[in-house]
C-alpha cells in the first residue's frame, strides 16, 4: 500500500525521518572505504588492479586502465544512431544553457577614488569527473558534468566509470566523453576511483577537483579525502517533491511520482498536496503504474513507495502555505511543480536543487535534455549547495590596485584597526611606509 500522511498529523519522529530520507549513515561506511583508500594511496596501480578485480571481477594491466583512442573511435561506430542523435542534441541544449553562466575574465572597480578592486575568474586547472554505471549506462551524468568543465576552459578533465563485465567502457559514455572534449578516460570505479583521482598512481595523475554522483562507497571516500581533494557538491540518492493543488491532471502526477522513484529502492519519491481528491486519484492509479514496470524499477518504486524502510509517499497539508514550509525544511533534489499558479508560488520556495515548472516540464526533461544541470545536491544540501555549473570549474582571485591618493585615504584606517587587533607589524607598514619610484 502507498505510504499516504496526513503533515498535520505527523510526530516529530515521522517528520524526521521524512526530512531524512532513506539515506544511508556514511559514517558507517569509513572504516570499510579507509583501507581502501590507503591501500591506493601507498601502492598505487597495484591495489586498483586489486580492487578491480575484487569488486568489479575483471582482471586487467595497470596499462589498460586508460581508455585509448582507438576504443573511442570504435564506440562511435558501435553506438546506434537515434542514441548518437538524442545524445547531441541534449549535449547542445546543456552547452546552449551553461554558456551564457560565463562571467568575464576580469572585472574592476573603483571602490573610491584612488582604489580599485576586482577579480580575476580562472579554470580549475584539473578535475575529475566520476560517472557511475550500476547495471547500466549513465551519458546523460557525463554530458552533463563536462559539457560546463569544457566550457570553463578546464585545461585537464579526467573521467572514471566503472568497467562492464569485460572490462569495457560503454559505447555511449566514450562517445559522450569525446563530443564534450574529455581528455582522459579511465575504466575505474568505487572508493578507489576517487581516491586514484584524489592520491595519483603511476597511470592516473591526481586532480584538484572531483565531482559527480556515486554509490554510498563513493560517497564515503569523498568524505574520507575531504581536505585532500576538493571533493564538490553531495549527490547521493535520487530524490523528488511533486508539489501539486487540485488543478493537477492525477495522470501525470501518478506517471511523474515514479520517475526518481525508479533509480534504486533508496530513492525518495514524494507528492506534497492540499487536494483531497487528487490523492485519492493518485492513490488508485499509482498500484497499475507500478505494476506495468519491468524489473527491477518495479521493485525499486515499491520499496520507495509501500516498503517500511521508504520514505517516498503522498503528503496531504491543510493549507499550500503548510506545504511550501514543508518543501524548503526537506530542500529536494528535483522539485517538479503541478499548480495552478505555480509563478505565484515560485518566490516562496526558497531551498531545491531545480524547480521545475507546469505540467510540461517532469523531471525526466530535467535530468536529460533540457539544458538546466541535473547533478544536483541531496540529502538536505539543497539548503547551501548550488546545482551544477560551470562556477564548478572555475574559481575566483580578487585584484586590488592603489594610486598614492588612495593609499593616504587607507594609510590611518589600516594602522588603527592593525593596533587594535595587535599586529603591530600590519601597522608598521603603512606608518613606516615610504614609496620610491625608480624613473
Amino acid at each position: 500500500m502507498i505510504h499516504f500522511y496526513e503533515l498535520s498529523k505527523l510526530d516529530a519522529a515521522q517528520c524526521t525521518r521524512l526530512l531524512r530520507r532513506a539515506e544511508i549513515e556514511i559514517d558507517k561506511l569509513l572504516e570499510y572505504v579507509r583501507p581502501i583508500v590507503h591501500a591506493v594511496r601507498d601502492n598505487g596501480d597495484v591495489a586498483l588492479v586489486e580492487f578491480m578485480e575484487r569488486f568489479d571481477r575483471v582482471q586487467l594491466t595497470p596499462e589498460r586502465l586508460r581508455v585509448n583512442r582507438e576504443e573511442i573511435e570504435r564506440a562511435h561506430h558501435q553506438l546506434d544512431h537515434a542514441v548518437y542523435a538524442a545524445i547531441k542534441h541534449a549535449i547542445s541544449n546543456v552547452r546552449a544553457f551553461h554558456e551564457r553562466q560565463m562571467p568575464h575574465e576580469q572585472w574592476f572597480t573603483q571602490v573610491a577614488p584612488g582604489i580599485v578592486a576586482g577579480e580575476k575568474i580562472t579554470p580549475i586547472s584539473s578535475v575529475g569527473l566520476y560517472v557511475p554505471r550500476g547495471k547500466g549506462a549513465f551519458p546523460s551524468v557525463l554530458y552533463m558534468l563536462a559539457t560546463p568543465a569544457s566550457i570553463a576552459k578546464v585545461p585537464r578533465i579526467v573521467v572514471c566509470t566503472p568497467p562492464g563485465p569485460s572490462g569495457e567502457v560503454d559505447p555511449a559514455s566514450l562517445v559522450t566523453a569525446d563530443l564534450c572534449g574529455v581528455h582522459e578516460i579511465y575504466r575505474l570505479g568505487g572508493a578507489q576511483a576517487i581516491a586514484a583521482l584524489a592520491y595519483g598512481t603511476e597511470s592516473v595523475a591526481r586532480v584538484h577537483k572531483i565531482i559527480g554522483p556515486g554509490s554510498p562507497y563513493v560517497s564515503a571516500a569523498k568524505r574520507l579525502l575531504y581536505g585532500t581533494v576538493d571533493v564538490g557538491l553531495p549527490a547521493g540518492s535520487s530524490e523528488a517533491i511533486l508539489l501539486a493543488d487540485e488543478s493537477a491532471d492525477p495522470e501525470l502526477v501518478a506517471r511523474d511520482m515514479l520517475i526518481e522513484s525508479e533509480h534504486g529502492p533508496d530513492s525518495s519519491g514524494l507528492l506534497v498536496t492540499d487536494s483531497r481528491a487528487l490523492v485519492d486519484a493518485v492513490l488508485a492509479l499509482l498500484p497499475d503504474k507500478i505494476a506495468a514496470l519491468p524489473e527491477p524499477r518495479r521493485s525499486f518504486c515499491r520499496t520507495g513507495l509501500e516498503a517500511p524502510e521508504g520514505t517516498g509517499g503522498i503528503i496531504l497539508v491543510e493549507h499550500m502555505s503548510d506545504a511550501i514550509t514543508f518543501i524548503n525544511e526537506y530542500a529536494p533534489e528535483h522539485l517538479e511543480v503541478q499548480v495552478r499558479e505555480p509563478f505565484a508560488l515560485l518566490p516562496k520556495l526558497k531551498n531545491a536543487g531545480e524547480i521545475l515548472i507546469g505540467p510540461h516540464t517532469p523531471i525526466c526533461i530535467g535530468n536529460y535534455s533540457l539544458g538546466t544541470n541535473a547533478v544536483l545536491p541531496t540529502g538536505g544540501f539543497a539548503h547551501t549547495f548550488s546545482c551544477t555549473t560551470v562556477f564548478d570549474f572555475l574559481k575566483r582571485t580578487g585584484l586590488a590596485y592603489v594610486t598614492e591618493e588612495g593609499y593616504a585615504s587607507l594609510s590611518e584606517t589600516t594602522r588603527c584597526l592593525a593596533e587594535f587587533e595587535g599586529f603591530p607589524a600590519h601597522a608598521n607598514a603603512v606608518t613606516e611606509r615610504r614609496v620610491s619610484q625608480k624613473v
